[in-house]
């Protein structure tokens, strides 16, 4: 009685430590963003003087106001969910059927093409090669670029063979093939109905990707109708600071300049995070369920 009594209450102390320090790491990840939403509405001198510690101080809008005057951020949010759609559905239609032929057992050479399309994650070809390299095919300053240049991840691709690999038995492959199935209709009606968690964990990691794709469109985009919505917010941010440094002789001017231009900061932030926080609790047990994948069935 006294073994089990100490054992139970070595587990409601280890409960109970693993619960605060939970709540402690929720907070220091949440304390963040609740920080740049409160100063993003905050009064500028109330932000710039330390005041807004977790609830905003004399809420106004001026920050977003500043930053929707811009008549090209609606157009670079456009051009960044239409970038983000098409990049991640090329992405995952890629990764997926990349990752299902080297899950079979008998495809031949498989190690040597996964050692292959392995190389890219730690040798680049470089800026100028790849530039060429666009240039040459034509996609230079076109809509499809970011896609094509984003269209395959071999890190998504072994996560996703993985998963394959570990979820989905071979005797029912094989037995798909008895019946008479083709490969295209195994994917289709077999593999690809199973495989939902993984496919959402890539569509995430790649929305991420195509959505902060910041160096790629500065790049290769250089008409401002086809570029993103992360240009536009650095334009913008740009363009405020160089009025804020301009401004010379009025001292209170230029002070209420540098406290707005900190505000708008935060505003960006906010405008640039705010449509894939709105997606991600969507797909949280979808990630949760993937990242575990390679750490219980390696």
């Amino acid at each position: 009685m006294n073994a089990k009594r100490k054992i139970h209450k070595g587990d409601r102390a280890f409960d109970t430590v693993v619960t605060i320090l939970l709540v402690l790491a929720g907070i220091a990840a949440l304390y963040p963003l609740l920080y740049v939403l409160s100063a993003s509405i905050s009064d500028p001198t109330a932000v710039n003087s330390g005041r807004v510690v977790l609830f905003p101080k004399g809420i106004q809008f001026e920050g977003y106001k500043m930053v929707f005057k811009s008549e090209w951020i609606l157009k670079g949010y456009r051009n960044s969910v239409i970038y983000t759609l098409g990049g991640t559905l090329v992405n995952v239609l890629v990764t997926f059927m990349a990752a299902y032929a080297l899950s079979r057992p008998n495809l031949y050479g498989k190690k040597f093409i996964t050692l292959f399309l392995a190389i890219p994650m730690w040798f680049g070809g470089g800026l100028i090669p790849t530039f060429l390299v666009v240039k040459n095919l034509h996609l230079n300053n076109t809509p499809f670029v970011l896609i094509v240049l984003g269209a395959f991840s071999m890190y998504n691709c072994l996560i996703c063979r993985t998963y394959i690999k570990s979820n989905i038995l071979e005797q029912l492959i094989e037995a798909s093939r008895i019946d008479g199935c083709t490969d295209f209709r195994i994917i289709w009606q077999i593999v690809l109905p199973l495989s939902g968690p993984i496919l959402a964990i890539i569509a995430l990691f790649a929305a991420l990707g195509f959505w902060n794709d910041y160096f790629n469109a500065l790049i290769y985009l250089d008409s401002r109708e086809l570029q993103t919505l992360q240009l536009f917010l650095r334009e913008i941010l740009i363009k405020q600071q160089t009025i804020t440094t301009q401004v010379s002789g009025d001292v209170t001017a230029m002070m209420q300049q540098a406290q707005m231009a900190q505000v708008m900061k935060y505003a960006l932030i906010v405008i640039a995070s705010l449509p894939m926080l709105i997606i991600y609790p969507f797909l949280q047990k979808f990630f949760v369920k993937g990242i575990m994948i390679g750490s219980i069935k390696g």
